[in-house]
């Protein structure tokens, strides 16, 4: 399983997954890319998961025809400090989530 964290997603969070085999957009120096173009990039580099904090990715792209599952992280804001609670129900959802499957992950 490899991990790509979105841009809008801090950095940082990637300490909070490192048993997982994780990169940034900004490493795969992949930035500013479109959605779209950026899901091409990730089947063609064997992603298969893109953890994301964008609630709008699953309305405008075609998950299921891209070939990647998807991760949302909601929080209030997008500060590591949000995202950081998070992280405990979003490793569940990393092992059971399949390619074209979203799944939002928030505090209830």
């Amino acid at each position: 399983m490899r991990i790509l964290l979105d841009e809008c997603v801090p950095r940082p969070l990637k300490r909070e997954l490192k048993d997982y085999e994780v990169r940034t957009v900004v490493e795969m120096g992949w930035s500013g890319k479109k959605n779209g173009e950026l899901l091409q990039l990730m089947k063609q580099t064997s992603f298969t998961i893109l953890l994301t904090t964008d609630q709008n990715l699953r309305h405008q792209q075609n998950l299921e025809q891209a070939g990647v599952a998807v991760v949302v992280l909601i929080a209030p804001k997008n500060r590591l400090s949000d995202l950081i609670p998070l992280i405990p129900e979003a490793r569940k959802v990393l092992n059971v989530i399949v390619p074209g499957e979203v799944i939002e992950v928030g505090l209830s």
